[in-house]
């Protein structure tokens, strides 16, 4: 994949990622519920392509375990802010995550390049405060807000450590161990607490399309260009998801952002692209 090609497959991975918010509001289920769906259908996917292929899957090692557990965790806590409160406030609460990646990459800068790092931070905390002027834990926007950072942080840790194995690793072996082991550490969660919420036949054939397109695609389209683009460059293609997603919730389910949403989503993202662009 050459670099140009790298850019695209980013572009095209993050607005299927941002797409995938949107099913949040379409599925009615729990948000461990969706995650399992999404992420048993999304290795179903990945095993089916390695097979046609000829290649083997393999066994997953230690590190694409523990990224398995903590891409759980991205995308139940996303799915948790979408769900408790909009698509625009878990969008831009995730769109943090450049800067927890700069952090990531380089945690003892030099004095002078930590001082650098307080604007990108203002800015973010100027936009969280523009979406959430009044935070409080009973407040539906503050919760989706808190689950949308803790899904930022996770993203971050999870690329960080993808760009550590991807130079060694097939892509779709990578997203297939990943999503697998998600999908085994979310089964006895979602089966905790009585009886589980079972899918209709049409959450069924929502699943399948988020597991398979906005995920299994996406994922490995994602991992592939870490082969070329940098964690870096990747969270500034990653900072315009909250673009696409507003625009897409705006479109297909009348979520209207408002002035306040839309000026503290322009400091977010701004903040966003500084962080990446001094990773």
């Amino acid at each position: 994949m050459r670099t140009g090609s790298a850019l695209l497959a980013v572009h095209a991975a993050v607005a299927l990622f941002a797409l995938a918010a949107l099913f949040g509001k379409w599925i009615a289920l729990p948000a461990v519920a969706i995650v399992l769906g999404r992420t048993a259908f999304a290795a179903i996917a990945l095993a089916l392509t390695l097979r046609i292929r000829s290649r083997p899957a393999g066994m997953p090692t230690p590190a694409l375990a523990a990224n398995g557990a903590i891409l759980a965790l991205h995308w139940v806590s996303f799915f948790a802010a979408v769900q408790s409160a909009s698509v625009a406030v878990a969008l831009l609460g995730y769109a943090s995550f450049p800067l927890f990646v700069l952090l990531m990459e380089r945690p003892a800068p030099p004095q002078g390049v930590a001082r650098q790092r307080y604007a990108p931070a203002a800015l973010v905390i100027a936009g969280l405060l523009l979406i959430v002027p009044a935070f409080s834990w009973s407040n539906r926007a503050s919760q989706g807000l808190v689950w949308g950072l803790v899904s930022g942080a996770s993203f971050a840790w999870l690329a960080v450590r993808n760009r550590g194995l991807v130079a060694a690793n097939d892509p779709a072996r990578i997203a297939l161990w990943q999503n697998a082991v998600a999908a085994a550490c979310l089964l006895p969660i979602a089966t905790l607490g009585g009886a589980p919420a079972w899918p209709t036949a049409r959450d069924l054939a929502l699943l399948a399309v988020l597991g398979i397109v906005c995920t299994a695609l996406a994922h490995t389209l994602f991992i592939a260009s870490m082969r070329r683009v940098s964690a870096h460059v990747a969270s500034v293609v990653a900072a315009l998801e909250p673009v696409y997603g507003i625009a897409l919730a705006a479109w297909l389910l009348n979520e209207i952002p408002g002035s306040r949403t839309v000026a503290g989503a322009a400091l977010i993202v701004a903040a966003a692209l500084v962080a990446s662009r001094r990773a």
